[in-house]
């Protein structure tokens, strides 16, 4: 057999792998095959066009990276901007001072007004409350990068109305702590006053103080003798107080008496005309009081027209009890014929004094006669205040119903819609009230007789028409205010 010879290109390539084998390998670009002639010049063309869709893709990877940060960016100042009390995004920011931590001006004063003396967020003692602008600027930058983290436009009406912006308040001092509970005294017995010890805070001494049962147990005073000489029980707080105290006053309506000294405002019987009424701080009160209903005879469509006229002309409750307070003090009789009325008796839960002058004038109110107060003239106020032509032709125009006051149909929704039963009491011949020119209306409208209610005239008729010739007593309708026989 012939034998085969190796070729010129084997040989080449044997002396090849000898030399690499020699110099220790070469790299592997070394092996590779270059490009055909025919794909010359493509390779940089197409490293070109993938170079400039990288440039022009750079911005938009910046911002699909960047967008994760503003974002963690804006809950991290969302979560520090949040109010210490309410946990939303501060709204109108305060700060109080000197603990400087910040809340929505809102949340502030309704924390004052429930009887915060201190910090919201640490207890501290505080002193003032001040607006914040830089908090405001942040606040505001924060809103316009998301304005979808606003607060909702109901809360930010609502917190308007609470707080006004740009203004400071200063939280009150903190009350004194109460004392310590005697664990030896027995409920049968009187405790003493805070005016019967001999070294208290007050600057004043009970000339009659109480024994102490803790102390001298045969001395004490036993409640089943009624009140220790001197000393009655508060209308509020229901604690001992000495009668002589300068911190003790007297409601001169239902003669019940106020140590002053435990629960600040409320343990007082203040003058005539700026007292609080009890439970009527607002027109929610007012909205939630049944008994302004019954005043109304459970007319809910009258008392619905009053309230949305109270609500449109912002007036309060109390400024109802002063104008009710003023009229009946303007009347020759003043408070007596309520006082008569027996409408200030078992007001309150403790023992009231004794009124040794019925004809002596009042000057100091509690705040629960106050409310009594408002109610028995709430009515008649509202008659006098129609007057004034503020509301729409839709309710004046309605026809007075020919029952009045005494309509059994007033709880028929359809037929207090039709009908007006606001209708002032019409006297015929002499009055027992006077007719001077405070009874006057605003626009010079006969007068109207406030001072007593229909119901109450009714009941006055037969000694009227016995006494005054059979003179009657008839409701006349408010639309035209006509008073005849004066």
């Amino acid at each position: 057999m012939e034998e085969l010879q190796p070729s010129h290109s084997d040989t080449s390539v044997s002396m090849m792998g000898l030399s690499m084998s020699r110099s220790g390998g070469t790299s592997s670009s070394a092996l590779k095959r270059g490009p055909p002639s025919s794909f010359e010049g493509l390779e940089d063309e197409t490293s070109k066009k993938r170079f400039k869709e990288d440039l022009g893709n750079e911005p938009d990877i910046e911002k699909s990276v960047a967008k994760p940060y503003y974002e963690a960016l804006a809950e991290d100042l969302a979560q520090e901007l949040q109010c210490g009390c309410c946990t939303e995004l501060v709204y109108r920011p305060v700060v109080v001072s000197p603990c400087q931590h910040f809340f929505c001006g809102s949340c502030c004063v309704l924390w004052i007004r429930n009887g915060g003396t201190n910090c919201p967020a640490c207890r501290g003692v505080s002193t003032i409350v001040t607006p914040s602008r830089p908090l405001q600027s942040i606040v505001d930058i924060l809103l316009r990068a998301d304005p979808s983290r606003e607060r909702a436009e109901r809360e930010r009406i609502q917190a308007d109305e609470v707080y006004k912006a740009g203004c400071s308040m200063r939280i009150p001092t903190p009350r004194e702590a109460s004392p310590e509970p005697n664990l030896n005294q027995n409920a049968d017995y009187v405790r003493p006053c805070p005016h019967c010890a001999p070294d208290n805070a007050f600057g004043w001494r009970c000339p009659q103080p109480v024994i102490d049962y803790g102390v001298d147990p045969e001395r004490a005073w036993h409640l089943d003798d009624g009140n220790p000489p001197g000393h009655a029980f508060c209308g509020n707080c229901e604690n001992l107080l000495a009668l002589r105290a300068p911190s003790t006053t007297k409601c001169d309506l239902c003669q019940v008496s106020f140590c002053g000294v435990g629960v600040p405002g409320r343990c007082l019987a203040a003058p005539l005309l700026s007292q609080h009424p009890h439970n009527m701080s607002d027109l929610g009160d007012l909205i939630q009081s049944s008994e302004v209903y019954g005043c109304f005879d459970h007319n809910t469509v009258e008392v619905d027209i009053m309230l949305d006229y109270l609500t449109a002309q912002e007036i309060s409750p109390r400024h109802i009890y002063r104008e009710v307070a003023s009229h009946i003090l303007s009347q020759p009789n003043g408070f007596r014929p309520l006082i008569e009325l027996d409408l200030f008796v078992d007001i309150h839960s403790v023992t009231a004094g004794i009124d040794e002058n019925p004809d002596a004038p009042r000057n100091r109110i509690c705040r629960q006669c106050a409310t009594e107060v408002m109610l028995w003239g709430i009515k008649d106020w509202w008659i006098r205040e129609r007057q004034k032509g503020f509301l729409q032709e839709t309710v004046t125009r309605r026809p007075d119903c020919k029952e009045g006051t005494s309509c059994s149909r007033q709880k028929d929704l359809a037929h207090a819609r039709e009908y007006n039963h606001i209708i002032a009491p019409r006297f015929s011949g002499d009055s027992v009230f006077s007719t001077d020119a405070s009874m006057t209306g605003t626009q010079g409208s006969p007068p109207v007789f406030a001072a007593i209610t229909a119901d109450a005239a009714r009941q006055l008729e037969p000694e009227m028409a016995e006494s005054r010739g059979n003179a009657t007593v008839t409701d006349l309708p408010t639309n035209s205010f006509l008073i005849d026989g004066l």
